[in-house]
């Protein structure tokens, strides 16, 4: 990967140079990574509409996105000419679009619990040749978009690089992405699983690919990158979507096996999002990129009748949107996280406190977390 950004790099100093503009120093690059949340989703779509009413939203070097956020991700990466896109699909794509019920012997006896063909309809209505070229064109400016799955036969996150494939002209590129974006939004169940054709040393087989969110909500790039590694003088900012709530939500569970079941499974998939976003803000302090954090605060408390319901969906893309105009909608630290000790001891007590102490620790409320309670930047 760091192969590959390098020669994006490359691609961005000829692009520049071709449109008569200095490559050095390079102008500052911005990075989106768009976060899983199924109809939640309709957030981020709101959220990018409202950024680009604001005159603000920048051009991103790089977009990830995994889950609804996969499917956000392309729109969000060619720019604001496709906005008009992202609010129909969040908000006139009812659940007949995306999905049709089977019967309860789906449980033992099919893959899924429900049948995921509509959706995979609505992506190739949407996810056409024009859209891949379109793609494979700012490929070549030295922009990168990338999709997370989950190949759940080896147990891996994967990441793919749609840019690359779509600039292959390969005659199963088309097919490929398609794959690929219905792969990252199969919730391993209740969605039937993507099959992905593979050839290894001339021996052909199958990989089962589902939601990139069994592993990881969302990825910025991976830890394991030292950005040292690409000496490029700029300015770097990051933009994170959260297309859920990030603070927990209490509720009274009946004592029951399959509430339980159910409220343990929506607490594992709540805690592992949160993690997501302090590992990607942590990624960024090591870094020196700008943190910035977009997420559905507990204000907005509108009812939902069940999912991908086209009413709840309207009015979480008008809370994205009016997040974004309003100026409310990026956050520079995680809910739970403070800058200094002394501070988070004055919010605890109900006080304010401010400091220039560049040290960052963690809320008493998560102690799970504590390990990283004495990082410094």
């Amino acid at each position: 990967m760091v192969a590959e950004v390098l020669q994006a790099v490359e691609r961005e100093r000829a692009a520049l140079r071709a449109a008569g503009r200095p490559a050095d120093p390079m102008p500052p690059a911005s990075f989106l990574a768009i976060s899983g949340g199924a109809d939640n989703g309709a957030f981020g779509a709101g959220a990018l509409n409202g950024w680009t009413t604001t005159g603000t939203r920048p051009e991103f070097k790089m977009v990830t996105g995994i889950s609804t956020g996969a499917l956000i991700a392309p729109f969000a990466f060619l720019g604001s000419d496709y906005d008009p896109l992202l609010h129909e699909l969040y908000t006139t794509l009812g659940r007949d679009r995306i999905f049709l019920r089977r019967r309860l012997t789906a449980l033992l006896f099919s893959d899924a619990l429900a049948d995921a063909g509509p959706l995979a309809d609505t992506i190739s209505h949407y996810a056409n040749q024009a859209l891949l070229d379109a793609i494979a064109a700012e490929y070549r400016k030295g922009r990168l978009l990338m999709i997370g799955t989950t190949d759940l036969d080896a147990q891996r996150p994967v990441i793919w690089n749609v840019g690359a494939i779509a600039a292959s002209r390969h005659p199963k590129a088309l097919d490929l992405f398609r794959k690929i974006l219905l792969a990252s939004a199969s919730i391993p169940g209740a969605f039937q699983p993507a099959m992905i054709d593979v050839a290894v040393d001339g021996v052909e087989f199958q990989e089962m690919h589902v939601d990139g969110g069994t592993i990881s909500q969302l990825f910025l790039y991976p830890g394991s990158i030292d950005v040292r590694l690409v000496p490029v003088g700029r300015r770097q900012t990051a933009y994170i979507i959260r297309n859920g709530l990030l603070d927990p939500q209490h509720a009274e569970v009946e004592r029951r096996t399959i509430p339980i079941a159910s409220r343990a499974v929506s607490t594992m998939l709540q805690s592992s999002g949160y993690n997501d976003v302090v590992r990607a803000y942590f990624l960024t302090k090591r870094d020196g990129l700008d943190f910035n954090l977009a997420y559905m605060s507990t204000d907005f408390n509108v009812p939902r009748s069940g999912p991908f319901d086209e009413t709840y969906m309207r009015a979480l893309f008008d809370y994205g949107y009016n997040q974004a105009t309003g100026g409310r909608l990026w956050h520079k630290v995680p809910p739970g996280l403070h800058t200094t000790r002394p501070e988070r001891e004055a919010v605890s007590a109900g006080a304010s406190y401010g400091t220039t102490e560049k040290r960052i620790v963690l809320d008493a409320v998560r102690p799970d977390m504590s390990a990283i309670d004495n990082v410094t930047r």
